[in-house]
């Protein structure tokens, strides 16, 4: 399927929801692209999951946020994979940095640049203790095993939608 066809299917997942996150964020490793940076050299010529760019452009045409938070060693590779993939101008904040605190530190930085609130963020990654940590900071978070693609990309912004519906609830109580 085309970057074009996945962007269209994309743009009417999207339709299927009254309620939107403000921002989406990706892992960059097995998330949006199928290696470890680490493993790369800057020489290399990287490529996306097959759906990834698609769904960036839906999400950018409906004006919604997009950021990375990648725990990845080697941030000047993932840098130059980025522009390489003319991916720079997605995203409205790039924390690609070396840390043991599950992405806690990266989402602290993403909401004091945005100043977007968790519960407005969807997140997804491939590891379990990431989507964890991350989720109890109030954050969607959605596991990915084979890279971002349109069924877990529906599946994230239902369970966006079910979760703010959730917390509406408890605010009106």
């Amino acid at each position: 399927m085309g970057d074009e066809r996945v962007k269209a299917e994309a743009l009417q997942i999207l339709g299927l929801f009254q309620v939107l996150p403000r921002l989406v964020v990706f892992d960059l490793d097995y998330t949006l692209w199928p290696f470890y940076c680490e493993c790369r050299s800057k020489r290399d010529s990287p490529s996306l999951f097959r759906h990834a760019r698609g769904i960036m452009c839906a999400l950018k045409e409906k004006g919604i946020d997009m950021a990375i938070a990648s725990r990845s060693p080697t941030p000047d590779i993932a840098k130059v994979f980025i522009d390489k993939l003319e991916l720079q101008s997605m995203f409205v904040a790039q924390e690609i940095f070396s840390s043991w605190t599950h992405k806690t530190e990266h989402f602290q930085k993403i909401q004091r640049k945005t100043g977007i609130p968790y519960k407005s963020m969807l997140f997804f990654d491939d590891e379990d203790r990431n989507i964890e940590t991350v989720s109890k900071m109030g954050v969607t978070s959605v596991l990915v095993e084979n890279g971002v693609n349109l069924d877990l990309f529906k599946l994230g912004l239902s369970n966006f939608a079910t979760n703010s519906a959730a917390s509406s609830i408890k605010q009106d109580e």
